[in-house]
C-alpha cells in the first residue's frame, strides 16, 4: 500500500498500491490528458474520485483497488479507459479469511499517559458526553404523547437549568403489528433499554399506552429496569388518556430537573469514550481521506484504552476478509462471518439491496461501482488495530478497543444500535453530504472533499478534503479529528446540534414481520 501518512497527494490521480490496475482521479481528467506519472492517456472523460485504468485489463480479470479486488472487468479496458460500473461486473470470488494471522496486540497506555476530557460520570461509573433528559415509546401508539412531553420544554422554560442540554422525545413505529417473542421483540426491547441506560441520559421517561404488544412489563423485565426517581413510567390507558399522561409526564420532568441540572463535567480518561463510526453519502474518495483518518484517528483512542464500533454488515461485505485476519481469537472472527452469512443466506437472499451487489445512486455518482468497493472504504472506518469482538444489534458494548456491531448500513438505523449500546458519540464521514444528528449523542460530520465541505458548510465539522488538496497529511488530519473529538466529549457543540438535528433519528431495526 502506498503510505500516505505522512505523504502530500499532487498530481492528477493517485495511485493507492503497487498492484492496482486502476487509478483514482484527483480532479476531473479530460479526454486526450497525459497522466505521466502512469505513462497514459486519457481516453475518457473521468469526473474527480472515479477509476481510471493504469494498464490494460483483460475481460474476466479482477480489478484492483488497494490491492483488493472490488470485481471483474466486463471487457477488455484499455490504458486511460474509465472503469466504472458500466464495464465492471459485481460476483463472487474466494476470500481467505485467515482468522487472527495478522492480529497483534496494541499497547495502551498506563492511565496516567491517558488524555482527558470533560465528561458526566454517573451513579453506575458510565461517563455521559452530553446531558439531556430522555422521553421514550414503548410503541407508536405514545410517539405523541411522547413528543408533546418534550416540546413542552422550551429554550425559556430550560433557561435556568445552564447543564442540561435539552428535553429530547425519541418515538418510532415499531412494538404492536410484530411479532410478540422471539428476536424481533427481544431486539427492540433491548434498544429501548439501551437508550434508558444511556450515560447522555440524566433521567427518563418511558411511556406505553397499555394494549400493546411490547408491554411496558416485559420490556422492564427483559432489561433489567427499575422505576426509580430518575426513570419513570407512564401507561396512557391507566393514567386517564392523552391529555392527562401529557400533563403528568412534564410534571415528573419537572421534578427532575434539578438533580440533572446539578449534575458537573469532571475530568475523566479517554478510555471512556465509545465511538460510533458510521459513514454515509460515500463517494471515491471516502476511502482516501475521511475514511483512513478517521480510522487512524481510532488507532489513537484504542492506544488511550478508548472504544471504536464499526457497524453496518452490509458495508463491509467483501472485504470482511481484512478483519478477520485481524480477529483476536477465531472465535470472534467466526462471530463476524456468521453475520455476513446469515445477511446473504437468511435475511437478504433474492432482494435487490446493497450487500447483493447494488449501491445507492448517490454512491455511483461519487465513483462506487458496487458494495465491493463501497465496503473497501467503509472498513477503513475501524484503522487497523485488532477485531476484539462483535455484538449483535443493540448489545451493551463493554470490551475496550475496535469491535464490530452487526447493522444494516441505513445511518439512522446503525447508529441507534449503536447508541443503545452505549456508544457516547458518533463519528460519521460523508463525501455527498449527509445531514445527520443522533440525539442524545453528538453527531460529527467528516467531510471527504473540499468542495462539499465549503458547499455544505452549516453541516460539515471537518475538512478531510485537504489531503487531497495537498494541505494536510493523514496523519496531521488524524491528530485534528482525535482533537475535535475531544472537544465535543467535553462540550463543544457539532455543526448538527447547532442545526438541533437527532429528534428524529431514534428508528430501531424491523428485522421482523409486520402483521
Amino acid at each position: 500500500m502506498i503510505n500516505l501518512s505522512e505523504k502530500r497527494i499532487t498530481g492528477p490521480v493517485i495511485r493507492l498500491h503497487p498492484a492496482d490496475n486502476v487509478v483514482v482521479a484527483r480532479v476531473d481528467i479530460g479526454i486526450g490528458a497525459t497522466v505521466s506519472s502512469e505513462g497514459f492517456t486519457s481516453r475518457s472523460q473521468v469526473p474527480a474520485g472515479h477509476k481510471i485504468a493504469a494498464s490494460a485489463i483483460r475481460q474476466g480479470e479482477p480489478i484492483l483497488k488497494y490491492s483488493v479486488c472490488i470485481g471483474f472487468a466486463a471487457a477488455d479496458i484499455a490504458a486511460g479507459s474509465y472503469v466504472h460500473s458500466h464495464n465492471v461486473i459485481f460476483r463472487e470470488f474466494d476470500r481467505d479469511y485467515a482468522f487472527t494471522r495478522d492480529y497483534v496486540p496494541t499497547p495502551v497506555l498506563p492511565e496516567a499517559e491517558q488524555v482527558r476530557f470533560m465528561g458526566y460520570v454517573r451513579s453506575d461509573g458510565e461517563v455521559g458526553t452530553r446531558n439531556y433528559i430522555g422521553i421514550l415509546s414503548t410503541v407508536n401508539c405514545s410517539a405523541t404523547v411522547v413528543h408533546k412531553v418534550a416540546e413542552a420544554f422550551t429554550a425559556e422554560k430550560l433557561k435556568d437549568f445552564a447543564n442540561i442540554d435539552g428535553v429530547v422525545g425519541l418515538s418510532h413505529g415499531l412494538g404492536c403489528g410484530m411479532e410478540m417473542s422471539g428476536e424481533p421483540m427481544e431486539l427492540l426491547r433491548r434498544t429501548i433499554g439501551g437508550y434508558a441506560r444511556h450515560p447522555n441520559f440524566a433521567a427518563v421517561l418511558i411511556i406505553g399506552l397499555g394494549c400493546e404488544r411490547n408491554q411496558l412489563a416485559g420490556l422492564m423485565k427483559q432489561e433489567g429496569l427499575q422505576p426509580h426517581s430518575s426513570l419513570q413510567t407512564f401507561i396512557m390507558q391507566e393514567s386517564g388518556g392523552t391529555r392527562v399522561t401529557i400533563e403528568a409526564a412534564v410534571a415528573a420532568v419537572e421534578t427532575m430537573l434539578p438533580a440533572a441540572n446539578a449534575v458537573q463535567r469532571e475530568s475523566v480518561s479517554a478510555s471512556r469514550l465509545k465511538i460510533g463510526l458510521q459513514c454515509g453519502g460515500s463517494d471515491g474518495f471516502s476511502s482516501i481521506t475521511a475514511n483512513p483518518a478517521l480510522g487512524a484517528a481510532m488507532d489513537i483512542l484504542v492506544r488511550h484504552g478508548g472504544t471504536a464500533i464499526l457497524s453496518e454488515t452490509p458495508e463491509i461485505y467483501g472485504v470482511e476478509h481484512t478483519l478477520t485476519r485481524r480477529a483476536v481469537s477465531r472465535e470472534v472472527g467466526e462471530k463476524l462471518i456468521e453475520r455476513i452469512r446469515w445477511w446473504k443466506d437468511e435475511y437478504s437472499l433474492g432482494r435487490d439491496v446493497q450487500i447483493n451487489g447494488a449501491v445507492s445512486p448517490g454512491n455511483q455518482v461519487g465513483g462506487l461501482a458496487n458494495i465491493f468497493e463501497k465496503s473497501l472504504g467503509s472498513a477503513m472506518k475501524g484503522g487497523t488495530t485488532g477485531l476484539m469482538e462483535v455484538y449483535r444489534y443493540a448489545d451493551p458494548v463493554r470490551q475496550p478497543g475496535f469491535v464490530f456491531m452487526d447493522t444494516p448500513g441505513f445511518d439512522p438505523v446503525s447508529a441507534t444500535g449503536q447508541i443503545a449500546g452505549g456508544a457516547n458519540m458518533i463519528m460519521f464521514t460523508t463525501g455527498r453530504g449527509s445531514m445527520f444528528g443522533a440525539k442524545p449523542v453528538p453527531s460529527v460530520k467528516l467531510a471527504t472533499n473540499t468542495p462539499m465541505y465549503r458547499r455544505l458548510t452549516e453541516d460539515m465539522d471537518f475538512n478531510c478534503g485537504e489531503i487531497l488538496d495537498g494541505t494536510a497529511t493523514m496523519q496531521e488530519t488524524a491528530e485534528g479529528i482525535f482533537e475535535l473529538m475531544l472537544r465535543v466529549a467535553s462540550g463543544e457543540r457539532t455543526k448538527s446540534e447547532l442545526l438541533d438535528l437527532g429528534d428524529h433519528e431514534f428508528v430501531p431495526w424491523n428485522i421482523g414481520v409486520v402483521s
